[in-house]
């Protein structure tokens, strides 16, 4: 969703941090442009399963959504529908106008990705998406986040996933030992000043195998330039709800 533009500690933290970056920016170098890796994903679903999933009559669910960019995506190339949500209500404000403005069939709603989402019924949607928004929860709230995934997607949905990877991360591993958090494999951000996890990729395919059947996972390069840290890594997850349950 963004990238870091400035290394100085904001004086904002979490959502007050995200309102001031979608309204005045100043950290970030914020996007409206598609995620290259969830373009990926649905090239990899459409070979697998043609239109049966991207298609007119699924919905999707974007948690963590900011200024909706990839549910705009969704909806402009396959007419998809749906709902995201996020913390930050100026992000909220930017994807209603985004979609507006594009004519899209897309609900938005300032709410946290880690509750319960009791207006989204069991089974009932194809698609769900966590784009470099967990990694800022809790243990607890991570485990409520897969769990949702699973309750609302019906059988056979595909549930995306992309997020940080500590595998050779040189950024993560000075992170870790210089600002610990709360839980192990989290540091505090040195902009944001919030917690952030980060999942090794063993870990994370285990987190999500509770759940899920995983099909593949994408891991980013190693980024490094002359033996220095360049660039974080990323991981993306292909994982679908069992299709038989």
């Amino acid at each position: 969703m963004a990238r870091h533009v400035k290394n100085q500690k904001s004086k904002r933290h979490g959502t007050s941090f995200w309102d001031q970056e979608y309204t005045k920016g100043g950290h970030l170098a914020l996007s409206v442009a598609v995620s290259g890796d969830l373009e990926k994903f649905t090239r990899w679903l459409e070979r697998e399963t043609k239109r049966a999933i991207l298609n007119p009559t699924s919905s999707v669910v974007d948690f963590g959504c900011g200024n909706g960019r990839n549910l705009l995506y969704l909806a402009g190339s396959y007419g998809m529908h749906g709902y995201g949500c996020d913390s930050s209500s100026a992000a909220i404000k930017e994807a209603k106008r985004l979609a507006e403005q594009e004519g899209a069939n897309l609900t938005y709603e300032v709410r946290s990705m880690a509750g319960l989402h009791p207006d989204i019924p069991d089974n009932s949607q194809m698609l769900a998406l966590d784009m470099m928004s967990s990694h800022f929860l809790k243990k607890d709230e991570r485990e409520v986040l897969r769990d949702e995934a699973y309750r609302i997607l019906k059988p056979g949905g595909y549930f995306f996933m992309k997020t940080f990877l500590k595998d050779g991360d040189l950024h993560t591993k000075r992170l870790l030992q210089e600002s610990p958090g709360p839980e192990e494999g989290m540091y505090i951000h040195p902009v944001i000043g919030v917690p952030e996890y980060v999942y090794s990729e063993e870990e994370l395919v285990e987190f999500l195998s509770e759940k899920f059947i995983i099909h593949k996972t994408y891991a980013s390069h190693k980024h490094k330039s002359k033996g220095k840290a360049f660039k974080r890594r990323t991981i993306s997850v292909y994982a679908q709800k069992d299709p038989y349950v």
